[in-house]
C-alpha cells in the first residue's frame, strides 16, 4: 500500500483500514518510559517517534552524530550482557573527548571458535560445516 501511495496510486486507498508493523506503531514507547532517563540528551528515542515525526528523527541524528552526541567520562570500562550464544561484552576507552578513543566487542561465538580445533581433532575437511552449525556458530562474529 505504501509503494503504492508513493508512486501516486491512491484511488480506492482512502476508505482503506491500515495496521502498521508493530514496531511502527508504538511498541517500544512503554518500555522507553519505564526505563530510560527523560532527559532527551542523553537517550535515544523510541523507535515510532523516530520514525513518525521529525522531533524524533532530530534527536535520534544528533544522537549519533560525532560532536552532537554523548561525550563519554575519560576512562575506561567493559560491561557484558547474556546473549544468544554467551556473554555478549563491550569494551570501552574514552579519553573524553567527542567519541570513545577505542571500543571493542567481544563477541561469544568468538570463544567458541576456539574450541573448534579440539571439535574437529581426528575429522575430516568436510566434518567442519555440520561441526560448525551443531555449535550454532554465526560466522559474522568472526572476522578478526
Amino acid at each position: 500500500m505504501v509503494d503504492e501511495a508513493k508512486v501516486g496510486r491512491v484511488a480506492g486507498l482512502k476508505a482503506v483500514h491500515v495496521k502498521p508493523d508493530p514496531t511502527l506503531w508504538g511498541s517500544t514507547r512503554g518500555f522507553h518510559e519505564r526505563v530510560n532517563a527523560p532527559e532527551k540528551r542523553a537517550v535515544l528515542p523510541a523507535k515510532e517517534d523516530t520514525y513518525g515525526n521529525i522531533e524524533g528523527l532530530m534527536q535520534h541524528f544528533k544522537l549519533v552524530m560525532i560532536g552532537h552526541g554523548i561525550r563519554p567520562p575519560q576512562g575506561e570500562y567493559y560491561s557484558a550482557v547474556e546473549g544468544a550464544n554467551g556473554e555478549l561484552g563491550f569494551y570501552v576507552v574514552s579519553n573524553g573527548g567527542e567519541a570513545a578513543y577505542r571500543v571493542r566487542v567481544r563477541p561469544p561465538c568468538f570463544t567458541i571458535m576456539g574450541a573448534l580445533p579440539t571439535l574437529l581433532a581426528g575429522d575430516m575437511v568436510a566434518d567442519i560445516v555440520p561441526t560448525f552449525g551443531s555449535v550454532n556458530m554465526i560466522g559474522g562474529e568472526l572476522d578478526r
